[in-house]
């Protein structure tokens, strides 16, 4: 497979199709470079937060920091490869349920309940991907939306789990250290996915996502990069909600495996840019700053808030901020006609 030029942390680049000029080679190290800067400095002032934040911001920063990682993860499997997955709620499930087992049932420390969190929700994806994998489109989501309801009860009828009430988790009550592992785990898949965008691996997802014929012609194993991919974000969609868990104190079923948690996450990773590094994580921050906002102003709006979302992205900018930064330029109203007049609405 040939290969690509270097990629921007928040647009990734289409693969040259001639020589660079010196001049155009140092512009562009430069903007990454800037690009890096603002992201390290940001990522210190997040870290930062819980010494200059009230307890209020910490606690909405970790709502923010995890749902931001399950649209990162989202991202692997549906931006750069293609297939809109309804079932990363399932490894989210998977991964709260084996933090609770772990210290519930088997009095084990919280780091071991995340092993098993993260081994589930990967060994899962494995099994999964080599039937539902053969899917595509509508058919494929279909498939995975049905897997979170059946999980659902599935665990409603399994002891260990609780059944249907659910297991209470030791209480720690330490919302810095929920934070900070919150943010490390935000920036482990973030920096996973700006991997990804540079690696021969994600050239391959992408070519899946674009032609997936074309792409097993030209030498791709289809079948194993997307099983790769689908354990990929599984790894961090189970993390996440295995620190949710110990954070929250109490899961059951229908909670965990909450189908409308799949819809947010895939709501985040489309607003902000599916395909991108940086896309999902702005997504996530704008959305739920949002959200937040209304729910405690205008309740009535709040509920509906997604909906109108999705309707706006889907219409106006359907491949999110990052494409409105890069292509919008001087006319603006002209790539919202675009693309209204695109998709014959």
């Amino acid at each position: 497979m040939p290969g690509k030029e270097g990629l921007t942390l928040f647009f990734p680049e289409k693969m040259a199709e001639r020589v660079l000029t010196p001049v155009e080679t140092r512009a562009g190290s430069a903007k990454r470079t800037i690009v890096f800067v603002i992201v390290l400095i940001v990522v210190a002032a997040l870290a930062a937060l819980p010494w200059y934040g009230n307890s209020v911001l910490v606690q909405f920063g970790i709502s923010v920091l995890l749902l931001a990682t399950l649209a990162q993860g989202w991202n692997i499997i549906g931006g750069y490869t293609g297939y809109a997955s309804f079932g990363n709620s399932v490894f989210y499930g998977l991964g709260a349920y084996g933090v609770a087992i772990a210290m519930v049932q088997f009095k084990l420390p919280f780091w071991i309940g995340m092993i098993a969190g993260l081994v589930l929700a990967v060994v899962f994806a494995a099994a999964l991907g080599a039937a539902v994998l053969r899917l595509r489109g509508h058919y494929f989501a279909i498939a995975t939306l049905a897997l979170a309801f059946i999980m659902t009860a599935i665990v409603s009828n399994v002891e260990i789990a609780g059944s249907n009430i659910g297991l209470v988790l030791p209480l720690l009550k330490s919302d810095v250290l929920f934070y900070e592992l919150a943010l490390g785990l935000l920036v482990l898949a973030t920096m996973t996915v700006w991997w990804l965008a540079n690696s021969r691996f994600g050239l391959g997802l992408i070519s899946i996502r674009e032609n997936e014929e074309g792409a097993a012609v030209m030498g791709v194993n289809t079948t194993l990069y997307k099983t790769l991919a689908f354990m990929l974000s599984a790894a961090f969609t189970g993390l996440a909600g295995g620190i949710y868990a110990y954070y929250i104190t109490f899961i059951d079923p229908v909670g965990v495996f909450d189908v409308g948690l799949n819809v947010k996450m895939i709501i985040m990773a489309v607003f902000g840019g599916p395909g991108t590094v940086l896309g999902p994580v702005v997504g996530a921050l704008i959305l739920s700053t949002i959200s937040e906002v209304l729910a405690t102003k205008v309740t009535s709006i709040a509920s509906m808030f997604f909906g109108i979302v999705i309707v706006i992205a889907v219409v106006f900018m359907p491949r999110g901020i990052a494409d409105v930064l890069r292509r919008a330029g001087r006319s603006p109203l002209r790539y919202f006609v675009d693309n209204v007049r695109t998709h014959r609405l």
